[in-house]
This record gives structure tokens, sequence and C-alpha cells, in this order.
């Protein structure tokens, strides 16, 4: 094992396309992405534009985290996905270590608070406070961080829709900083009336399937979910069989716009560029690429133009899982975080759904089949955020 690294222990995943990481892969593989007219978001929109619910009532969500069904789904999504990256990770009681959990998400328990404003607004005696009390976005972490008995070190990252890689950034450094010697980082978002209301005044939601890296795209699906990954230092690691190490991770910010990636994509190419600079890594020697892919006219461009910037000599195989999982906001680089380490760890590539006509400004074109027993050194993972937060990760294997 290579010293003083951040190795990933294990991962957990629940999404539109499945409750944990074997039915996500499983939808992979059948090529069946989760969209679908919402059944369990109450909104004047249900009929107008597709999105990636998880497949669950709040009830059902509740049983399977152990938390209260009048929580946050939010909060239940989280619990779901870190305790089965904990539970994969094999490192038994997690009391036994200096434990950390460091958690994005952008809506916090607004899903609550939409309910109880309908009900307030009709009639003041009849809201309940009850549905509020979890609003604000690190009321969702430390509600998880309690049911797992993790006392050490509590963090809430929001950097819009770079908030999950940035989420294992933060814990990468405690533990290089020798400060924990466990964190279980990524980030969890539920679907709610403002987020998909906002982004409909953006006008980049699209009324039919997404098509990432489609030259006939016209915006976005949102989705809910949550991902996490269980760093670990050296020491940890070598008590069990990990599955990659974190080698590589950068931030760049373009300050181009509020909500716009710069056109040429300058905050994608410093991201991307920055981490491979810090795991020693030239571009060639990446095997595949998990795009942030969004399915905007925008963010497809810019980030096109960055990679075939960056990866002048060939760029590899790349496909954006939005087009299965839809975009997760603050739980997405989490979520790709997770399907990126497995992906390093078990040869895969993941198919880019929905994808037809060449984009004209590109080169390169995703991957559209799934495939397993690719001989993968290295993989990257983008995410890149409003105000031009953009981050991208490295994973390698030892």
């Amino acid at each position: 094992m290579m010293k003083g690294s951040v190795w990933i222990a294990g991962g957990g995943v629940i999404s539109g396309i499945g409750r944990n990481l074997d039915e996500c892969m499983a939808s992979f593989e059948a090529m069946r992405p989760g969209m679908a007219y919402m059944q369990h978001l109450h909104s004047a929109h249900a009929g107008t534009f597709p999105v990636v619910e998880v497949k669950a009532p709040n009830e059902e969500l509740a049983a399977l985290a152990g938390m209260p069904a009048h929580w946050s789904r939010t909060a239940l999504l989280s619990r779901i996905a870190a305790q089965e990256a904990w539970n994969r990770s094999g490192l038994g009681n997690i009391a036994d270590y200096r434990a950390g959990f460091v958690s994005a998400n952008t809506v916090g328990g607004m899903d609550k608070t939409e309910e109880f404003m309908e009900a307030f607004l009709a009639d003041p005696s009849k809201g309940k406070l009850r549905q509020v009390v979890h609003h604000e976005c690190g009321a969702v972490t430390d509600l998880v961080a309690d049911a797992m008995g993790i006392r050490h070190h509590v963090s809430t990252i929001s950097t819009a829709c770079s908030s999950g890689a940035n989420a294992l950034m933060y814990g990468a450094r405690m533990i290089r900083a020798g400060m924990l010697d466990v964190v279980i980082a990524g980030g969890t978002d539920a679907l709610t009336r403002f987020t998909l209301n906002g982004f409909n005044t953006l006008m980049i939601l699209d009324q039919q399937n997404c098509r990432p890296f489609d030259d006939t795209r016209t915006g976005l699906n949102l989705g809910e979910g949550a991902g996490y990954v269980v760093l670990v230092s050296d020491a940890v690691a070598e008590k069990i069989r990990p599955w990659c190490r974190l080698a590589g991770f950068a931030n760049a910010n373009d300050a181009y716009h509020q909500t716009a990636s710069s056109p040429d994509g300058t905050g994608n190419f410093l991201a991307m560029k920055g981490a491979l600079e810090m795991c020693g890594l030239q571009p060639e020697d990446v095997g595949y690429i998990n795009l942030h892919g969004t399915g905007t006219q925008n963010n497809d461009s810019s980030e096109g133009l960055a990679i075939t910037r960056l990866f002048e000599k060939g760029v590899p195989p790349a496909s954006s899982t939005k087009s299965f999982t839809g975009h997760t906001l603050g739980a997405s680089g989490g979520i790709e975080a997770v399907f990126s380490a497995w992906a390093l760890r078990e040869g895969i590539i993941y198919p880019n759904a929905n994808f037809s006509v060449q984009m004209k400004e590109l080169a390169f074109s995703p991957v559209t089949a799934f495939s397993r027993g690719n001989d993968l050194r290295n993989v990257m993972s983008n995410s890149f955020g409003f105000g031009g937060n953009c981050s991208s990760l490295v994973f390698s294997k030892d």
C-alpha cells in the first residue's frame, strides 16, 4: 500500500435506480434509467417534468433508516446510504475509531418546511413546529450523525452541485492531518418544490428524459438520493481490503456567472488538472471519466471543451450517470464518487443513456454500453456547481 494515503473502505448509495449499490448496478446493466413523472413530491408540475424519485414513500424509507417517518426525506436517504457504506467497509463498531461525518446537501429539511407552510398559510393554528425544526442543512447532518453514533467530528458542506465531492475532499484532509481515523463522506438531497420551481425558472428542465452530451439536449431531470464513501487512513486500511485510494482532488472557481459555467470551461479544466497534479498522473493515465454531464446546453459544452483541452492526446471512455439517476444536486458528487470507486474496483464502465446525436463542438462522444472487466487503474469523477464551484476527484488502485 502507498503510505500517507486516504483509502476508500466502502460505499453506499440510494437513488431513483436502486435502494442500494447492487440494485443501482443492475439498473445500469439493464439500461434502465429512473425517470418518471413524480409520485411522492406534490407539485403543480407533476405531469410536466420527469424526475428521478427514490421509489418509496417516507414511511418505507423510515423503516429502512430506523428513523421517524415525520423526519425529512433528506435525512432518511442520508442514513440509508451512510449505513450501507459503513456496513460494506467491514470495519465493525464505529465507536472503536475516531470517526467523522462530513455530509453535503442543498435543501436540508425543506420538504417538511413546505408541508408546514401549506398548512400554516391555510390555517395558522394547523402548522406543526416539528415540521420546521430540521429545516437547516446542518440539522440533517446532525440527525444522521447521532443515529450512526458519530461523535468526533460532524460537518455540513453546501456548495451547490459540487457539495458531495467537496465533502470527500474535506474528509480526506482531516485524515491526512491525523485528526480522524475514518470519515463517512458524501451527500444527500430530496426533491422539493423549491428546487423544482427554481430550476424551472432557470428554464433548464427537460420535459423529456435528459440526454447528457447529446446535441439535442434541452436540460436536466432532477433526481434525489444519497451517496457516501468511508474514507480511512493507512493504519485502518491495513485491516481490510479497501476498494481503492482517493488519490487526487482539486477545487477551482472561474467566477464567471452565478449559475452558468464559463463557455470555455476554465474552472472545469483547472479542477481536473489540479486533481491529476495532486496524484502525479498524466491525462493519459485516466481510464474512465464519470462526467458531470447534466444535460444542459451550457454545462455539457463547457465540460466537453475543458476535457478536450486537457485530454489532448485522446479522451478516455466517459459517460454521465446522471442520465440514469437524474441530477441529485448536493448528493450527486457523493453518489458519483461511490459509482466511480466501484467502477475502479470492478472494472466497470457505465453507459450514457439516451445518447444519439454527436455534439457539433466536440470530437468525442460518451460511452453508450455497460461493460465489465475493463483494466482501469485511475478513474476521474467531475462535479461542477453553480457559482463556478468546480471539483474533480481521482480514484486510483493501490
